[in-house]
């Protein structure tokens, strides 16, 4: 199946529909920590000016989580995503205080070599070039204006489906949000591309994944060839950022899952929170990097037993304009099921109960 193809062409398109595919400016870039991502590149820049006569701290681009595309008139709703503001070269981050628990270092590489076996462990059906990875998640954004205080929204649900097709394509996948605070509630709408993608870095299938390196010292290397960082930017977070994205957003062979978990081992100032919590109150193990010069810090959140992923935390670290000195929850959410379908827009019965 094409995903640029839409199986109800010659249906009249929803309103949605109709709007998008008359505004290009509403469409997200190819290269754009999900995570929770992100969708609002400059809102961390437009509210830490530099004073006169120093350097602007520069922007990271990386790749979007998956994410309906935002119209304009939505921009205010959309403020849930900030951008990160990295500095440095390679400076391993200290120990940080996290939402519900202390992160420590010593203990990061124990619990990532632990969830890379978990995961080796798992079993995963090849993915086929025509179907799509679906994510339902639940999700809570910040919906405060851009110089205003963090206000999250309420919780709602996120489904997307990711289309599987080497490309290059225009159309990557699919999205819809439901209940309060979604946006364009009930409207599936596509996730698209200004310019074709093909399958890559930016826009990885499964069988692009299963092409990787699995051993994690390899797979680092490539990483950081092909992740794209600015001349001050700290590559090792803005590393650490796309790892996060790809494990996230991604179904992936089980050998390639382990060394994303083992090469995020070899990172630099990586840690793990004893207690993190996902948008629907699940308690987990949480994988963290502070960058003293990033103004953001992302929670990787897993189940303490299974040490299956659970879901993420975003927090602002500091914004000298809102007055925020301390950790800032800006977004979080919890995946509640991802799996593999034929067609998008199908949304598969639960497999676990």
């Amino acid at each position: 199946m094409n995903a640029d193809n839409r199986p109800d062409a010659g249906l009249p398109l929803s309103e949605a529909e109709e709007l998008l595919a008359t505004a290009g400016d509403w469409d997200l870039p190819p290269d754009r920590h999900l995570r929770h991502r992100e969708v609002l590149m400059q809102q961390i820049d437009h509210d830490s000016v530099p004073a006169a006569g120093t350097s602007p701290a520069p922007r990271r681009r990386r790749m979007l989580r998956p994410a309906v595309v935002l119209p304009v008139a939505s921009v205010a709703l959309a403020a849930a995503l900030v951008a990160t503001v990295l500095g440095g070269d390679r400076d391993p981050g200290p120990a940080v205080e996290a939402g519900s628990g202390t992160a420590t270092a010593s203990s990061a590489s124990v619990t990532l070599d632990r969830i890379a076996t978990a995961a080796m462990a798992t079993g995963a059906a090849p993915v086929r070039d025509d179907q799509f990875v679906y994510m339902k998640r639940m999700v809570r954004e910040n919906t405060g204006t851009f110089a205003g205080p963090v206000r999250l929204g309420a919780l709602h649900q996120d489904e997307t489906w990711m289309a599987q097709e080497p490309g290059p394509v225009t159309t990557a996948g699919w999205g819809r949000q439901t209940g309060k605070d979604a946006v364009m509630p009930g409207q599936l709408v596509p996730i698209t591309e200004p310019d074709p993608v093909a399958a890559g870095i930016d826009r990885p299938t499964y069988k692009w994944l299963a092409s990787l390196p699995t051993d994690p010292d390899a797979l680092l290397e490539l990483l950081y060839d092909q992740v794209g960082a600015g001349e001050d930017e700290s590559r090792d977070q803005v590393v650490f950022s796309r790892i996060g994205d790809l494990l996230y957003s991604t179904v992936m062979p089980p050998a390639n899952a382990a060394a994303f978990y083992r090469a995020v081992e070899r990172i630099p100032g990586v840690t793990v929170v004893p207690d993190a919590v996902d948008a629907v109150g699940r308690h987990g193990i949480g994988i963290t990097r502070d960058d003293p010069s990033s103004a953001t810090r992302d929670e990787w959140i897993f189940d303490e037993d299974t040490l299956a992923y659970l879901g993420s935390r975003s927090y602002i670290t500091h914004d000298e304009a809102r007055g925020i000195t301390t950790d800032t929850l800006y977004g979080t959410d919890a995946v509640i099921q991802h799996t593999v379908v034929d067609r998008y827009g199908t949304v598969p019965e639960r497999s676990d109960g």
